[in-house]
């Protein structure tokens, strides 16, 4: 039985094979069972190489899914998959993920979301430019994609992290990523730590300010600061 508040382990009833474990995690806002008639916002939570696996509680040892394991008052459905082992997130099968939990589940079409750090936040990047239309906005961390390509969500909100000492995923991955949304018009914020080294992710999903913002964001209208 789902306990609302809480960070419970689910399954996924489709087929993703060698890609994607199973089982998920999914976290419903404390008030999902009592405010019955109301739909919820989502984020899809993508964890960092070090959480692929078969045990999907590895990935609680990072970002936004650590974060949930202390029960809280969070506004916001929150579903993180776990990457198979020598895998990469892949985009399609991410897509039916969300597919299958906006089937099951009270979910504000409208207010879909995507976030991850490392391999996450290069496989937020990859999403959201091959499915603009589903995302509200997107908070790629530590992560990089293909410039060429960005222009695709020149439409969805952006807010990427990096640490500017990085020295696994350059600091350069994100600027160029950033450089080129810019030039077709995108809307896009960028935040740059001093001191951060790889680890830019803890202090990013500590910060109220990024969920505030999300909540900002709806596919069919957004408020622009």
């Amino acid at each position: 039985m789902l306990v609302p508040g809480t960070q419970q382990v689910q399954s996924l009833r489709g087929t993703f094979p060698n890609t994607i474990n199973a089982d998920y995690l999914l976290y419903l806002p404390k008030d999902y069972e009592t405010q019955k008639q109301k739909c919820w916002p989502l984020i899809l939570f993508l964890h960092g190489a070090g959480e692929r696996g078969k045990d999907v509680n590895r990935v609680t040892s990072q970002g936004l899914a650590k974060m949930l394991q202390n029960p809280q008052d969070f506004p916001f459905i929150v579903v993180s998959p776990q990457c198979a082992i020598n895998n990469w997130w892949h985009i399609d099968d991410l897509d039916m993920v969300l597919d299958e939990v906006v089937s099951e589940y009270r979910v504000d079409i409208d207010r879909i979301y995507a976030t991850g750090l490392s391999m996450g936040g290069f496989g937020t990047w990859a999403l959201a430019i091959a499915y603009p239309h589903r995302f509200a906005a997107i908070a790629p961390i530590c992560g990089g994609g293909d410039p060429t390509r960005v222009c695709a969500i020149k439409q969805v909100p952006v807010w990427t992290f990096h640490g500017a000492k990085d020295d696994i995923v350059p600091l350069g991955r994100s600027k160029e990523m950033v450089e080129a949304l810019k030039k077709c018009g995108g809307y896009v914020r960028f935040t740059i730590y001093p001191e951060a080294d790889h680890d830019s992710w803890t202090q990013t999903y500590a910060n109220p300010h990024l969920y505030d913002w999300l909540l900002e964001s709806t596919r069919t209208g957004v408020d622009r600061p």
